[in-house]
């Protein structure tokens, strides 16, 4: 007899992710369906992760990025994503288009190539959801919400409210970007989150977008839709869903939100 051993016969996909997070490959595996597999290249590099040139006539990828882009193209990959939500937000206008482009030069021809801010607002469209609540992780600083805000205005939506989540009080007297380095991505609770979400979600609200693929979230989505009526979605479940639409491949999970449905 033969055991199920995940080769991606129905679509291989790559998957850029920050060099010390475990949350995105854990959420993509959680959801992945059948006879898809993903494969992480692991990126330490600051944000955005391609720099403009001096004339924006393109972008320069970092040294992680260009490294993993040479070793995804011999391993006939469906699709591949830049999953860092980071990246398309700081990036600036154009940046999403500009790295798929110096990424196809290098992955080669006939590989979906896209980005989580590409994957987000695909899906926010495909969802009808144009004032969406936005929810950032408790590492954003200010000026990284306001550029996340910023992102989506930009793109036509215009979110009903925001809120930076409340990591709790071992971790909330310390500057955002010192919960990562003091261990706060390997101690996130998603059941307080699920409350935060669900008391501050404003009526106006017609979706909830959940930013950030390091932010640990898929396992309360069917939950907050079932509590709020609304879409709920993710950085890591946007982008396995378009991937998996990129390379063909209709359907998804049953328990991670009404958008594989669609």
């Amino acid at each position: 007899m033969t055991r199920r051993d995940n080769w991606g016969w129905q679509a291989r996909i790559g998957m850029f992710i920050v060099g010390n997070e475990a949350v995105p490959e854990a959420e993509w595996w959680a959801m992945l369906p059948r006879d898809v597999s993903v494969h992480a290249a692991r990126v330490t590099a600051g944000a955005p992760w391609a720099r403009w040139r001096a004339d924006r006539s393109g972008v320069t990828l970092e040294d992680d990025l260009m490294r993993g882009a040479r070793q995804f193209a011999a391993m006939r990959l469906s699709a591949v994503v830049v999953g860092h939500s980071s990246s398309s937000i700081l990036g600036g206008p154009g940046w999403d288009d500009a790295v798929v482009a110096a990424l196809s030069d290098v992955i080669g021809p006939g590989v979906a190539i896209t980005t989580n801010g590409l994957d987000s607002t695909a899906a926010l469209l495909a969802s009808a959801v144009r004032r969406p609540f936005v929810v950032l992780p408790p590492w954003f600083n200010d000026a990284a919400v306001e550029a996340g805000i910023a992102y989506y205005r930009d793109r036509g939506f215009e979110p009903a409210g925001h809120m930076r989540y409340d990591p709790g009080r071992k971790w909330r007297d310390l500057p955002p970007g010192d919960l990562y380095p003091q261990g706060m991505g390997f101690e996130q609770e998603i059941e307080p989150l699920y409350a935060q979400i669900r008391a501050a979600c404003p009526d106006a609200a017609d979706g909830v977008l959940i930013a950030g693929t390091g932010f640990r979230c898929v396992g309360i989505i069917a939950a907050l839709e079932r509590d709020l009526a609304r879409p709920v979605l993710s950085a890591n479940q946007t982008s396995l869903w378009h991937c998996l639409r990129l390379a063909g491949v209709r359907g998804g999970p049953d328990s991670y939100g009404a958008l594989f449905g669609l």
